[in-house]
Order: C-alpha cells, then sequence, then structure tokens
C-alpha cells in the first residue's frame, strides 16, 4: 500500500506538470462549461417555463454534474493518448505498481476537476443561482460531484486503454456529450415518452443530477420517478461505488496487460 501511495503520487505530479506544461487544454476543458452554462441559461432560460422553478436554479445543478461526467471524455483522451504515443510502456518498464499509473491519472484529474467547480459555481451565482439548503448538505453535494467525477474519469481510463488509436479514443470520447441529454441535467424528464423517460431516469447522471439539487434545496426529489430518482443520494452513491468498483480494477488490468 505505501509503494502505491508513493507511485500513485509520482505519476499524479506527472499529470499535473503536463497540465501546467498545456494551459490551453486546461483552459478549453474549464471553459466550455461556463459557455454550456451562459448558453443554456440566457438561450433555453427565457424560452422554457418551468412551473414553480427557475430554470437557471435548475440548470446550474445539472451542469455541474454533466461536467463531472465529462471526465469519461477527458480519462478517455488522456489514456489513449499516454498508451499509443508509448509513455504507458516506459512505465511498466519500471518497478512501480502497476495500479498507480491509472490511479496517478483518476486523481490529477480529481484534482484539477475541483479547482474547476469555482468559475463555474461564480458564474452559477451570478446568473441568480443560490445554495438554498443547509451548510452541510451543501458540502454533500460537492462531495457526491467528485466522487462522480472519479468515477467517470475511471470509465474513460478504462475506455482509453482499450481504445484501437487516439482517434478512435477522440471520437467515441466525443460522443459521450450525449449522457447529459438522455437525462434530467438540462430539461425535466416527466415530458419525455415512457420508454426515453425511463431510459432517462435510469441514467446514473440523473440521480446524481437530483441528489445534487435536493442537497443544494433547489427542488424537490420527484414521488413517480424510478427508484435512483426518487432515492437520488443512495441511488448516486451506489451508481458512482459501483461504476469505481467495475472500471478500475479492470482498467489496472488492462494497463497491466498492455
Amino acid at each position: 500500500m505505501s509503494a502505491l501511495a508513493h507511485d500513485g503520487t509520482a505519476v499524479l505530479g506527472r499529470h499535473l506538470q503536463r497540465i501546467r506544461r498545456a494551459p490551453a487544454i486546461l483552459v478549453m476543458t474549464q471553459t466550455m462549461p461556463i459557455v454550456f452554462l451562459l448558453f443554456f441559461g440566457y438561450v433555453f432560460g427565457s424560452a422554457l417555463a418551468m412551473p414553480g422553478a427557475d430554470y437557471r436554479s435548475f440548470l446550474v445543478p445539472g451542469m455541474l454534474v454533466a461536467t463531472a461526467a465529462n471526465g469519461i471524455m477527458t480519462g478517455m483522451f488522456q489514456a489513449a493518448q499516454d498508451s499509443h504515443r508509448g509513455v504507458m510502456d516506459r512505465f511498466r518498464t519500471l518497478p512501480m505498481s502497476r495500479a498507480a499509473v491509472p490511479l496517478g491519472q483518476a486523481l490529477a484529474d480529481l484534482v484539477t476537476s475541483a479547482a474547476g467547480l469555482v468559475p463555474l459555481i461564480l458564474v452559477g451565482l451570478a446568473m441568480g443561482w443560490r445554495i438554498e439548503g443547509a451548510a452541510l448538505e451543501a458540502v454533500g453535494a460537492f462531495g457526491l460531484l467528485l466522487l462522480f467525477r472519479f468515477a467517470a474519469t475511471w470509465v474513460g481510463i478504462l475506455l482509453g486503454l482499450a481504445s484501437k488509436s487516439e482517434e478512435a479514443a477522440g471520437q467515441l470520447g466525443s460522443a459521450t456529450f450525449m449522457l447529459p441529454l438522455l437525462s434530467n441535467a438540462y430539461i425535466p424528464v416527466e415530458g419525455m415518452p415512457g420508454w426515453l423517460r425511463t431510459v432517462a431516469e435510469w441514467n446514473p447522471i440523473s440521480a446524481v443530477t437530483t441528489a445534487v439539487r435536493e442537497l443544494f434545496g433547489n427542488a424537490s426529489v420527484p414521488a413517480d420517478a424510478a427508484w435512483p430518482v426518487t432515492h437520488p443520494v443512495a441511488g448516486a452513491l451506489l451508481w458512482s461505488l459501483a461504476l469505481i468498483a467495475l472500471c478500475a480494477p479492470l482498467a489496472v488490468r488492462r494497463y497491466a496487460r498492455g
């Protein structure tokens, strides 16, 4: 365990140095959610009427969760890049824990995504969104966001290691922007057709979004939805932990096999 911690910290430092030397990537990944928030908030917000609710208060938690789900894309791209450019082959020749390389990448993504929440939250506050729940519940909401980001990154790392090329990983990663659209992140799912609403409510993003909205005090939990949405905090925790438990060991095994 001490070797894993030492080696994982070294890989974490390598990824943070990588981000520092390529700030354009960080700027792009941090500014795009803000652009989408402004677009949805001021374009859709002026057209979408929600009875008893303000759309921007509904939107901001959903955008925070959608940004956390982007860990799939960033994890996939970075893992594929290192794998297909020979970086991971060099790591495999070193006397270090096999779990340290994917773990270090996941932790580096978690650090940068936590920092990236700050400007997104500030823009949300400037748009009129407010945290209306208790302080402890708000802390729990941020904890859920980071846990889900960590889980999404492991999904991305696994897919990136399994990809045939950087181009294939980039194309598949770009397609993941559809996942928040098939959830309650941007719009309520009550008006969707029955089968599509079922798909949306069993989307992990919907459970996490509902949990974050509830903990921030921005919306009540619907009573006639699927179990992960009617029990959002439990559903969000179960989805996140299940994704980590499934994808982290598979990603480590895939990395070790080469």
